[in-house]
């Protein structure tokens, strides 16, 4: 059976349309699924019986089940139980513009990053875009808080479920759906150009940010398999035109992992690399597991990288350590419960 959360506005008109009724059934149901958080059909006092006999048999409201979370001052991270009885990991986290949402958009991963703990467990099937909904609409029930930005970046790799993440998109960035602004929504991905250049074309105003963590194909292909069939040019041609057609700013995420990409000469590398653009860098420290052989670069590394950009030009953040004591790493709570044969 198919979710309500499943559909756009403009989906379910023409659902509601199929079926008989008039459009503005739409503007009512997102009312009550996102407004009022009701949770059962029943309790949409302003619609039909007869209508809402018909939405009990062909579609559900169901929810996802929490299994655990771990909380450590600022960040909170959940593990989720879909509907087929697969987990899948969510994190919140605050920050001084408020909460911050990393949402998960498969389960399991493809792409085989070899320091990503998600990585290590194969994909299985893409979420459908209610499985995505659903992860803010459980997460703001637990904090009574509203979620005011969500990033793709959790499990998965966004642009390799395009379809249902257009449509999540489409949901929660609608006025009388969960509200939140475009700006404040950002698709992270390795570097699948021919979806960058999908998505330049899409012009939606949703931030981009491209995981690269590597300054040359050397390296990027031994620590991302995708490095093989998209290059590091590849990638940043696709984001120049991206730039151009959008005049959008675009974000480097770069994990840096010690002795493998944090040298000096990583650094001058990627200032060349970058120089030009309308971009920033985020520096990212590693989040160790107990699966994966790289370590964290130190302090003084990190600081040395940061100062090389910024003396090139380049705008740079170093990310602040969230969650020293949840299972911070992507995919990690998820491979935890795996290991302990509880999944």
């Amino acid at each position: 059976m198919n979710s309500i959360y499943n559909y756009t506005k403009e989906e379910l008109e023409n659902y509601f349309k199929e079926i008989g009724e008039s459009k503005f059934r739409a503007d009512q149901v997102f009312d009550w699924l996102y407004i009022k958080r009701i949770k059962a059909f029943d309790e949409m006092t302003n619609l039909k019986k007869d209508l809402i006999k018909y939405l009990k048999e062909h579609l559900s409201t169901d929810r996802l089940k929490l299994v655990t979370v771990q909380k450590d001052l600022d960040v909170r991270k959940y593990l989720f139980e879909l509907y087929d009885g697969n987990k899948i990991e969510a994190v919140l986290m605050n920050h001084d513009y408020g909460n911050s949402l990393c949402v998960s958009t498969q389960v399991g991963c493809n792409m085989g990053c070899r320091f990503c703990e998600s990585g290590r467990l194969k994909k299985l099937r893409n979420l459908n875009a209610f499985e995505l909904v659903l992860q803010i609409l459980a997460v703001e029930e637990d904090i009574d808080e509203r979620i005011s930005h969500v990033v793709l970046m959790g499990i998965g790799e966004p642009f390799d479920n395009y379809d249902n993440v257009m449509r999540f998109i489409n949901i929660i960035n609608d006025p009388k759906g969960i509200n939140i602004g475009i700006r404040h929504i950002t698709i992270s991905t390795c570097g699948l150009v021919p979806k960058i250049r999908e998505f330049t074309n899409e012009k939606t105003g949703v931030n981009l940010a491209i995981s690269l963590h590597a300054p040359n194909d050397e390296i990027r292909n031994k620590i991302m398999p995708i490095n093989k069939a998209y290059k590091v040019n590849d990638i940043i041609d696709a984001v120049k035109d991206y730039i151009k057609v959008t005049n959008r700013r675009v974000t480097f995420e770069y994990i840096l992992l010690k002795g493998v990409n944090d040298t000096p000469k990583c650094a001058k590398e990627l200032a060349s690399l970058l120089k030009g653009l309308n971009c920033y860098v985020n520096l990212i420290p590693y989040n160790e597991t107990s699966h994966i052989e790289y370590k964290t670069s130190d302090k003084v590394t990190i600081n040395r990288f940061y100062d090389i950009l910024k003396e090139s030009n380049i705008n740079v953040t170093i990310r602040r350590e969230f969650g020293s004591k949840v299972s911070a790493a992507c995919g990690q709570l998820r491979s935890e419960q795996i290991s302990k044969g509880e999944i």
